[in-house]
């Protein structure tokens, strides 16, 4: 099909979109098992073979057209559809599902020939030419209207095509721009934040060098042109209060394109769900405000070889916690190498297998690859697939993914919606990092993920189950919240942490934290609003340069005291521990304080692995937070629940066998083997358990 019309249209009214959203992933009858599908890319005679290999990998479900909207619209006014209508009928007629894209994350040449306004302007105030993928600026009217009009014209085209399963909008959105527009564009996003000049500049505290506003048109975007320099090798900014704002006008920006893609798509398809694929912890883009507008959260997993169990799991929760609990989609992940890390390592024999089963562990509801056949050109020709150049079954590769599509289809719907049961939290906050990252001081070793990981890592080490969730989550299922580095205390978050407190909560936060509000102007004496709750105000911090530290004895144990040592004076908080060394020698730096029914903590410094086990083993087992399964090195245990049952997922990151006591009985769904309670049991090197327990009283 091939369809002309004027360049005058301008898209849909997002106005007029049904306001009905759906929240589950995908409606399958088991694990979604596939990946990204390129057939444009290959000789029509190619696709026929593809379909019988991905019949003998047990593949179901394909993402297609995720890069094709050069070849979908060829010029501004004529939409063809035909190869797609071809692709799409042979992955039909061979029962597989359709993740469909709209393929929007590359704009066609012509576009920006004809409108070379759409391309972005960069970090160092350079125009860039067509070329690469992302390179739309994201408040261009031409690319938002071209972007959403082909959004509407697929989902129209396809809307009775029953076996499309999700709505895969763009790809990876990512980047900045710091064009014209984006600068009137952010003008306008601040007026509306502000409302006048005065509150601005206050926001801001343009007093501070000269820097106050007298017409909204005399602001500029914060770039390597204007407030930005480098400090050691690190990006800094001269007021972070007008950096930090770019970045929440910049994640809403691209929020929006995206949006518009979606209203398009509601239009014609209401019950289909939408999504975007994520990156896990990436930095640019607000993810937590993104999820609110995404029916289910999806991402795309490519760690890096050196990356722990913990770290991989980490990432899983928080795309898990986006959605508070729901179950969440792979959409990507490498069958055995990427090509773009500095050394692209082979996953070794089973890795593929057990970090797919880590994902599904985690709240995955999909197995997904990127990709489907290896490219033979460009810069991805060297990135995995599970069909090789080599283009036939006879590969290491294809044969792992071939098995682990037999187990996958074995298990049905057995885990599918299963939920995680937490009854711990570690906030997360993307407006808190930017804050962390931007701040001028008080030390460059700082870091919001590490710190949060450290605290993570430590549960993950005793099979104690953790949600990463925002500032907006309800606290009351918790019993224990833990809120790394807390650096912005935004509106009434503190409030939110006082009551959840008084109610029998418990608080555990760390240096600096409390110190600025969501405009980084400093509330006064750390940790500002944080105080009365934490019983303790900190009269100074001493940032200690890599090589050096401080220590402290906790339970018996000497640890160490890194990076930001806080000098803190109780007021009404019990000491726990006190520094060793140096002038502030028996000065506190781990309190504890009864506040209403519950207790907060905090901890004045970063520490080492030790530390953060101690801790966190002490308090759990003073409030009765149970381990899913006792602790043995490298093995990793999660339990899901659904109203089928309760599923406890037994990974073995070890290179060599493990003997696991079962706690329960049941069945292994993947060995297809009975245990008892109390049977030990032989876990293979990198081998995985998926144990349905029976419904028995321990």
């Amino acid at each position: 099909l091939v369809v002309t019309e004027g360049q005058r249209d301008t898209g849909r009214d997002r106005r007029n979109v049904p306001e009905r959203r759906v929240e589950q992933v995908w409606n399958h009858n088991k694990i979604s098992y596939g990946g990204d599908y390129n057939p444009e890319q290959w000789p029509e005679e190619v696709w026929q073979e593809d379909m019988r290999l991905f019949k003998l990998a047990g593949i179901d479900t394909v993402t297609l057209n995720v890069f094709s909207w050069a070849s979908i619209q060829p010029s501004e006014d004529t939409y063809d559809f035909d190869r797609l209508d071809k692709i799409i009928k042979l992955v039909t007629d061979n029962d597989m599902k359709i993740c469909l894209a709209t393929s929007t994350g590359a704009h066609p040449a012509w576009m920006a020939t004809r409108y070379p306004e759409i391309l972005r302007t960069d970090f160092q105030g350079r125009k860039h030419k067509f070329g690469g993928r992302h390179n739309s600026c994201p408040n261009s009217p031409v690319y938002r209207k071209y972007a959403a009009r082909l959004a509407g014209k697929l989902s129209e085209h396809y809307k009775n095509q029953t076996n499309i399963i999700g709505w895969h909008i763009s790809n990876e959105f990512g980047g900045e721009c710091y064009c014209e527009k984006c600068e009137q564009a952010f003008r306008e996003w601040l007026k509306k934040r502000y409302k006048t000049l005065e509150e601005l500049n206050r926001a801001w505290n343009t007093a501070f060098w000269g820097h106050t506003f007298y017409d909204w048109n005399e602001i500029v975007l914060p770039n390597e042109l204007s407030e930005h320099f480098n400090m050691m090798g690190r990006d800094r900014t001269q007021f972070q209060s007008i950096t930090i704002d770019y970045k929440r006008f910049n994640s809403e920006s691209m929020m929006d394109c995206y949006r518009l893609e979606y209203d398009a798509i509601k239009q014609n398809t209401p019950d289909i769900p939408v999504t975007t694929n994520l990156m896990g912890f990436y930095q640019p883009l607000d993810y937590r405000k993104w999820a609110k507008y995404m029916d289910f959260a999806s991402w795309d997993n490519y760690p890096s070889p050196t990356d722990s169990p913990a770290r991989m799991a980490m990432n899983h929760d928080l795309i898990r916690g986006l959605k508070s609990g729901k179950s969440f989609c792979l959409m990507e992940q490498t069958p055995s190498v990427t090509n773009w890390q500095p050394y692209n390592k082979l996953k070794r024999p089973g890795v593929m297998r057990l970090m797919s089963y880590q994902a599904v562990a985690h709240g995955a509801d999909t197995v997904m690859f990127f990709q489907m056949r290896r490219s033979i050109g460009a810069c991805e020709k060297y990135h995995g697939a599970v069909i090789d150049h080599a283009g036939h079954e006879n590969t290491r590769v294809f044969r792992e993914v071939s098995e682990l599509g037999a187990e996958l289809k074995c298990l049905q719907d057995a885990t599918l919606d299963a939920r995680t049961q937490a009854k711990v939290a570690i906030v997360f906050d993307w407006e808190n990092w930017w804050g962390i990252d931007y701040s001028s001081g008080p030390s460059l070793l700082i870091n919001y993920h590490q710190e949060a990981l450290n605290y993570y890592e430590a549960l993950f080490k005793q099979n104690i189950p953790c949600d990463i969730i925002g500032t907006e989550e309800d606290l009351s299922k918790y019993d224990l919240v833990i809120a790394p580095i807390l650096y912005m205390i935004k509106g009434d978050y503190d409030e939110k942490l006082r009551q959840f407190v008084k109610n029998g909560g418990n608080f555990i936060t760390t240096y600096f934290s409390g110190y600025v509000d969501d405009s980084d102007l400093v509330y006064g004496a750390y940790p500002g609003k944080l105080r009365d709750i934490l019983g303790i105000w900190v009269e100074e911090s001493d940032a200690l340069p890599e090589e050096e530290s401080n220590c402290f004895d906790l339970y018996g144990k000497e640890h160490t005291a890194r990076i930001l040592c806080d000098l803190v004076r109780p007021e009404g908080a019990e000491v726990i521990a006190c520094y060793k060394e140096d002038f502030y020698a028996d000065t506190p730096l781990l309190t504890r304080n009864a506040f209403g029914e519950g207790q907060a903590y905090y901890v004045g410094c970063s520490s080492d692995e030790a530390f953060y086990t101690d801790f966190l083993v002490q308090i759990c087992k003073e409030l009765k937070i149970e381990a899913t399964m006792q602790p043995l090195e490298n093995v990793e245990v999660t339990r899901r629940v659904n109203e089928k049952g309760s599923y406890l997922f037994i990974l073995n990151h070890n290179e060599g066998h493990v003997n696991i006591t079962m706690e329960k009985s049941g069945r292994d769904l993947i060995h297809n083997v009975e245990y008892k309670k109390g049977q030990v049991v032989e876990l293979k090197g990198r081998d995985v358990i998926i144990y349905k327990e029976d419904n028995e009283t321990n």
